[in-house]
């Protein structure tokens, strides 16, 4: 079996992300903070068009220059952010190359996606079982980005049993819910999360204290 995700489910995940934008509107709010569904548009379609601005996510000296950028996009208006979107990368993005996007976006869809949704007062999806089992085996790379800051020990525990060490060490947090959870969890979103947290005190207050979010 393949440790990166089916490039179909990654599609069929960018395309129930557009329909979610469009569901909740323009100015609907998202779980990232500062944020509406404009703002999240812009972001989706620059991290996808424009490596340029991206980086001023990054790097402090782009800053303005990804603010331009995303300005550009927005005026653009919602419906046609979210249609180049939806269109996919372009032949000059990163993401085109073999197995960029499986690799690079299907925690960054699932979880934008839960950002629209969450924000609306709309529970977990039930009907996404290839979508847990896909994010299940990514968490791992995840937590990589998330939890290197911090080093916070972390053991992940699916609903169904399964455990992941997601970070070594003494005296873990650990971690118990469905996976797509868990990547909220990892990702910042601890107030939208169902995760049930347990471990040592000390362990648990650093993990909580610890800037997960990206």
């Amino acid at each position: 079996m393949s440790l990166l995700p089916d490039t179909s489910l990654v599609t069929r995940e960018r395309h129930a992300l557009a329909d979610s934008l469009l569901a909740a509107g323009s100015a609907a709010p998202t779980l990232c903070e500062g944020w509406d569904v404009t703002d999240l548009a812009a972001h989706l379609v620059v991290r996808d068009r424009r490596p340029d601005a991206t980086a001023g996510m990054f790097l402090p000296a782009l800053a303005g220059h990804l603010d331009r950028v995303s300005a550009g996009e927005s005026a653009a208006g919602l419906e046609a952010m979210v249609e180049r979107f939806r269109s996919g990368p372009p032949p000059w993005s990163p993401f085109r190359l073999p197995g960029v996007e499986a690799l690079a976006n299907l925690a960054e869809f699932v979880v934008h996606h839960e950002d629209v949704r969450r924000a609306q007062g709309l529970g977990p999806r039930t009907d996404v079982a290839d979508v847990q089992e896909a994010v299940w085996r990514a968490l791992t790379g995840a937590a990589l980005m998330t939890l290197a800051r911090t080093r916070v020990p972390v053991v992940a525990v699916h609903a169904d049993g399964r455990r992941r060490v997601l970070w070594r060490g003494a005296h873990p947090v650990v971690l118990t819910g469905e996976p797509v959870e868990l990547l909220l969890m990892l990702f910042g979103r601890s107030d939208a999360a169902q995760v049930e947290v347990d471990g040592p005190s000390l362990s648990v207050t650093r993990f909580r204290d610890s800037p997960q979010g990206v």
